[in-house]
């Protein structure tokens, strides 16, 4: 365990005293000499010891971040940076006189003490820096990270803390610059708009692109689990940088499931006895025989090609960027007004279809990921496009549950849209596993599954049955591999 009165917190080094910025000159000087920093966690009393310029080239400001981390340098790199003038020779003896803070543990409905509670609202108090960037500045920070994410691609060896601290900052950075460019698209004419935020599309996607890629070398990933919570605060772009990235994994899992295994013969096999009862409710016009796999999924049920895998995982980084930041993704009862849920869901959807050039792949997981089947409980605009077909077309019938291609949606062929039914089985299980959850005590992972399976499944068809047999088991293979290695 480190001891306090032998290091110097990083921040004293590097930045300038009245608060006004940093010391380049510093910076260089530690980059130069190659010291280690100690990244100590607060919360899990855990420590490493990482490259300055490899925590530096992934975000200009980590010490700055919070997310229960310190960051120190130690006594072989005090040694060096006296040398050379960077701090005074008397640094010691200032640093023992100085008085700690007394820290006093919060306690939350007297059961639960926390060493610290970083709650925060909306967007998180990160957010008014990307608010602030030209639209330019914006891309060029899209584009840096994009480059982060390439070089470590391109490392044969890699190191899998460096590579997940590079996909949540990432995904959140994305999540944030493309929060505050839709708040400004939404001033303009829509043609104005898409034109401005055209290459920010873009850059964006070809982001996603590279973060898809370095996720699927390894879904299973403890450290990156480890990071999605300790970087947790309650805000929203917290839960979208989870939902995504637990999200991207998912669908890998299920290709890797899909292509190289027997599961779709395995579910041939248990169809009539475990799941047709299920979707003949669903599909009530369709004789109860006649409801096979291929019913189920429009086309059969294959693995994702890699065009719509892309697609969807920006759908999935998006999905919650036109939504106000006054309101909670997790909303309690005391604070829960449905239609203002609702109103801000379809002003969010709309935002993303009438001012940016997303793909309609991923801007329709952002409107449909609420469906939940046509549930009461649920809501989005395919419901409302459906009943108006259903007046024009009151003999229509659809004789399908989930599609992978638009057309059918689009068509009313099909009740659910694949990556939206994927997401609403993520998003959930994500608000309730939150560690920051406000309103209630956070669900673990066994307690979640069971949760939904009774709430969602049994009592009323929500979510799918089959993609969540397939997603409980991608949990339950997490954490059992998980425990192994503790």
């Amino acid at each position: 365990m480190v001891k306090k009165d032998k290091v110097i917190p990083l921040s004293r080094v590097i930045e300038i005293p009245d608060g006004t910025g940093v010391n380049k000159k510093y910076i260089d000087i530690i980059i130069q000499e190659d010291i280690p920093i100690l990244c100590l966690n607060t919360k899990t009393d855990k420590e490493r010891r990482m490259p300055f310029k490899v925590l530096y080239d992934n975000n200009k400001s980590f010490w700055q971040q919070g997310g229960g981390w310190e960051y120190y340098i130690e006594e072989d790199g005090i040694e060096t940076l006296k040398k050379k003038d960077v701090i005074k020779a008397s640094w010691e003896d200032e640093h023992k006189t100085e008085k700690k803070k007394e820290h006093k543990p919060k306690v939350i409905n007297d059961e639960v003490e926390l060493e610290e509670l970083a709650v925060e609202k909306g967007y998180g108090s990160e957010y008014s820096q990307f608010a602030e960037m030209t639209n330019k500045e914006k891309i060029e920070h899209l584009n840096n990270d994009k480059q982060k994410l390439n070089d470590l691609l391109m490392h044969k060896t890699k190191d899998a803390e460096v590579v997940t601290e590079a996909l949540v900052d990432t995904a959140k950075d994305a999540a944030l610059i493309n929060h505050a460019a839709l708040e400004d698209a939404i001033r303009l004419a829509d043609d104005e708009a898409k034109r401005i935020t055209q290459e920010l599309v873009e850059t964006t996607s070809e982001m996603v692109k590279s973060s898809a890629q370095l996720m699927s070398e390894d879904v299973f990933s403890n450290e990156l689990m480890s990071t999605l919570v300790e970087k947790s605060n309650g805000t929203i772009v917290q839960h979208m940088t989870r939902v995504y990235l637990n999200g991207i994994s998912f669908l890998s899992y299920y290709n890797n499931l899909v292509s190289t295994s027997r599961t779709i013969q395995k579910l041939r096999i248990s169809f009539a006895a475990k799941y047709r009862s299920f979707y003949h409710a669903l599909l009530p016009h369709i004789d109860k025989e006649d409801i096979v796999l291929e019913r189920v999924f429009y086309g059969g049920m294959r693995a994702i090609p890699s065009d719509l895998y892309f697609k969807w995982a920006v759908g999935f980084l998006i999905h919650d960027i036109g939504k106000a930041s006054a309101v909670e993704y997790h909303e309690g009862e005391a604070s829960y007004d449905r239609n203002i849920v609702i109103d801000h869901v379809k002003q969010g959807y709309k935002s993303i279809m009438t001012k940016t050039n997303y793909p309609m792949e991923a801007s329709l997981i952002t409107g449909y990921h609420h469906e939940y089947y046509g549930d009461s409980a649920g809501y989005g605009y395919f419901r409302a496009y459906l009943q108006q077909y259903k007046k024009a077309n009151p003999e229509a019938k659809q004789d399908y549950c989930i599609t992978y291609e638009l057309q059918p949606i689009l068509d009313y062929q099909a009740l659910a849209y694949f990556p939206a039914k994927v997401l609403e089985i993520i998003d959930v299980y994500d608000s309730v596993t939150d560690p920051h959850r406000v309103y209630r005590k956070a669900l673990t992972p066994e307690e979640a599954l069971s949760m939904m399976r009774e709430e969602f499944i049994e009592k009323r068809p929500k979510i799918d049955v089959i993609l969540f047999d397939i997603f409980d088991a991608f949990i339950r293979e997490k954490e059992k591999i998980k425990a192994t290695a503790k």
